[in-house]
């Protein structure tokens, strides 16, 4: 039993560069995933930037600035700026409504992919290898998503500071904390599509290759 188990599961290099080539023959239905991960993200990351830019422009500002910025509706705590509850539920409602959208896309896939999955485990692949497939999709997606709307919060929050309040916003910009939101931005990204894709997965690994092959293209 053991014997047959080595013979069929392939290495982990193989399995990415699979999911690597579906995701190209996919590439319009997975560019629509992106970017439901894209606008999440990027509404997070345009927050996150946001304040980080008040904070480090606010020690630097005239009372003129400073009068400006808290005439405009942000307010300062423990010399701080931060989110508000208001804040932290919008973005929790966009992730959640973005993990439903992958959900619904991926289950979707699984659907299209009926005779796909039907014949790679008529030609021996294990449950498990399946499921390694739509994670690894899964992974790329989030990645690109994540560093695509990090990237775009981040421009955003920069953009509306600038209108807002004039250049002194970005004259110290603190870099080390927005790298610390685009990496957070993509990890984010990676752990929503993990969400998104684990149900969908567990359902295409299960499928009996008999009923895949006999279902409708």
């Amino acid at each position: 039993m053991n014997t047959v188990g080595r013979q069929v599961v392939l290495p982990w290099k193989q399995v990415m560069k699979i999911a690597y080539i579906s995701l190209r023959v996919r590439f319009f239905r997975s560019l629509i995933t992106s970017l439901t991960l894209v606008f999440a993200v990027a509404f997070f990351s345009y927050l996150a930037t946001g304040y980080e830019l008040l904070n480090g422009a606010w020690p630097f500002a005239d009372e003129r600035l400073q009068e400006a910025i808290l005439s405009a509706g942000y307010d300062i705590s423990q010399g701080e700026f931060g989110s508000t509850p208001k804040d932290r539920w919008l973005v929790i409602l966009s992730l959640l409504v973005c993990v439903v959208g992958i959900v619904n896309a991926q289950l979707m896939a699984v659907t299209e992919r009926f005779r796909e999955i039907g014949t790679l485990k008529c030609l021996g692949a294990l449950d498990s290898f399946v499921v390694k497939i739509f994670i690894l999709e899964s992974a790329y997606q989030g990645l690109f998503g994540g560093l695509t709307g990090g990237v775009l919060g981040l421009t955003v929050a920069v953009m509306v500071m600038v209108v807002k309040f004039g250049f002194a916003m970005v004259a110290h910009f603190p870099v080390v904390p927005i790298l610390e939101i685009l990496g957070g931005s993509a990890l984010l990204a990676v752990t929503l599509s993990f969400l998104g894709v684990l149900y969908p997965a567990l359902v295409a690994s299960r499928m009996q290759p008999a009923i895949a092959l006999r279902a409708e293209p």
